[in-house]
């Protein structure tokens, strides 16, 4: 990427802050709105082509992709330039999105190379079993590799059943989005807090009561609604069909040694700091988010040579889900370096309207910034919802994970457990809504989900604004 574009590396000895390095940067206060209007345009497109153009998405969504990247640097290069366009883009791409998608990558392909076999009945009891085991391991594997990982086995269980929707829709509540809160590994929002400066762990230590809340509360919730369900099942469990004696096993056992590898991976480049940053036409790139990168493709390689094929395949496992992210998020990436600019400045910025609705008199209204986030984060994405609000809190790293750790708290948390609210929350929600539907679960609308997200959702979550904020 750098070589494309004519650009020459060096190699500082000693650590060198962006700021040394951002002088092609553009201020926010230059910027006007009309150039946040592609940002907008493409999560607009996310979030309404797949459900009233579906063939169209499916085969153009990349060319859409292009259009709305190409709506913002058109413009914006006409106004700055080229060297600014060049310096932004590359700030963009080499800071969050390479070692974003490298992520999903890596724990994508190496969850997908876990096969769960075994004969399983689809009682409550095992099916609350699976759900709590999910959402313990989703911020580990990632709420995608979760998902993925658990999607299939729960499917095969309860083939047998009747009523099976129910079980699918507490999946994606809670292996799809809540079950990824406790670190960056498990929810892309918060693998852009640590990109952006955000320790490690401090959403282990932050987000792990409300997760429990939450967990307990709904694991409990579907208990209840699964064992309702089970007792006036007129099918009996031999009814299902497939083999009733296959024992349970693991296949792919190299690839949990391996994702071991992608947490060491990524803790290891948040502690160590050797001192040497590479400048690519002055955009920074420590060696340690280097070796991090390279390990990470490594491991993706590994996946994929010590993985059976046929496994794989058994597993459902394609490249189309990492692929459209790719481009997605790649535009969306792009796009959104305007509204983060703008939102840096403040309330001398075009946004400095939105920033009066979460703060009041300099300090921030934190139930105001978890519901924002969150609300927002269920009808767009909330990778790039939650950079919004990082940002518009400031985007200190240091100052939110301290003065103001419940305003980071109310971020984090509103990104990653309201993107369960609908469908285009999160990636894995429509995935595991199109797994299931080939399965033969009739599942819910677009709407018909909320119906029932919100009533159940909704009201744990004002109890956590009252606990928490």
């Amino acid at each position: 990427m750098g070589v494309a574009l004519g650009t020459v590396v060096a190699v500082s000895p000693a650590p060198v802050s962006a700021a040394d390095m951002h002088g092609a940067a553009v201020a926010g206060t230059d910027l006007s709105l009309v150039l946040v209007s592609p940002f907008i345009g493409m999560l607009l497109s996310i979030a309404l082509f797949p459900l009233v153009a579906p063939h169209f998405w499916h085969r153009w969504y990349g060319m859409v992709s292009g259009f709305w990247a190409l709506a913002f640097l058109v413009p914006f290069t006409a106004q700055f330039g080229v060297d600014t366009a060049i310096y932004e883009v590359l700030h963009a791409l080499i800071g969050e999105y390479v070692p974003f998608i490298l992520l999903l990558l890596a724990l994508y392909t190496i969850s997908g190379g876990v096969r769960v076999t075994g004969t399983l009945i689809g009682r409550p009891v095992v099916n609350t079993i699976i759900l709590a085991v999910g959402t313990a391991i989703a911020s580990v594997t990632g709420t995608t590799g979760a998902a993925m990982l658990l999607i299939r086995p729960l499917l095969l269980a309860n083939a047998w059943r009747r009523k099976r929707v129910h079980t699918i829709v507490f999946f994606i509540f809670l292996v799809g989005n809540i079950g990824g809160a406790l670190s960056p590994l498990g929810d892309p929002p918060l693998f852009l807090g640590f990109l952006n400066g955000v320790d490690f762990f401090w959403p282990t230590r932050h987000l792990l009561l409300p997760m429990l809340v939450l967990t307990v509360i709904l694991l409990a919730l579907h208990h209840v609604i699964d064992g309702w369900h089970y007792r006036h099942e007129r099918v009996h469990p031999t009814a299902r069909p497939g083999p009733h004696d296959q024992p349970f096993g693991i296949e792919g056992k190299i690839n949990l040694l391996l994702l071991l590898g992608v947490i060491l991976a990524v803790l290891l480049s948040g502690v160590w700091r050797p001192g040497i940053v590479f400048d690519i036409r002055g955009v920074p790139l420590p060696l340690e988010s280097l070796a991090r990168d390279i390990v990470l493709l490594a491991l993706t390689g590994l996946s994929l040579w010590l993985t059976d094929g046929k496994s794989r395949r058994l597993n459902g496992f394609i490249w189309f889900p990492i692929v459209e992210v790719a481009k997605l998020f790649a535009a969306i990436f792009i796009t959104i370096i305007p509204a983060i600019a703008i939102l840096r400045a403040g309330g001398t910025g075009a946004l400095g309207a939105m920033t009066a609705l979460v703060n009041q008199g300099g300090q921030p209204i934190n139930g105001a910034y978890f519901w924002a986030t969150g609300l927002l984060s269920s009808v767009l994405d909330n990778a790039p919802t939650y950079l919004v609000f990082f940002n518009l809190a400031g985007g200190d790293p240091a100052l939110l994970m301290t003065q103001h750790a419940t305003t980071l708290l109310a971020i984090s948390a509103g990104a990653v457990f309201m993107g369960a609210l609908t469908y285009i929350g999160n990636a894995p929600n429509f995935m595991v809504k199109s797994i299931a539907e080939r399965a033969g679960v009739p599942m819910p609308s677009f709407f018909g989900f909320m119906l029932w997200s919100w009533p159940i959702l909704l009201p744990l979550f004002g109890l956590l604004t009252v606990m928490l904020f």
